[in-house]
């Protein structure tokens, strides 16, 4: 199922940026070191994250 909500990921000059597709390029980006995306991924994969 597709709620609308389009998250894109790159990994640029050693951060991980983090912003929404639907901005088209315009809107802010988020950055994170390459630990912080991946304590973030493993606890999402582990499902501390779910409801």
């Amino acid at each position: 199922m597709n709620y609308g909500q389009c998250v894109e990921l790159a990994a640029v000059s050693g951060v991980v940026g983090v912003r929404d597709s639907k901005q088209g390029g315009d809107g802010p980006v988020l950055e994170f070191s390459r630990a912080e995306m991946s304590t973030f991924l493993d606890a999402l994969k582990a499902g501390h994250l779910d409801r």
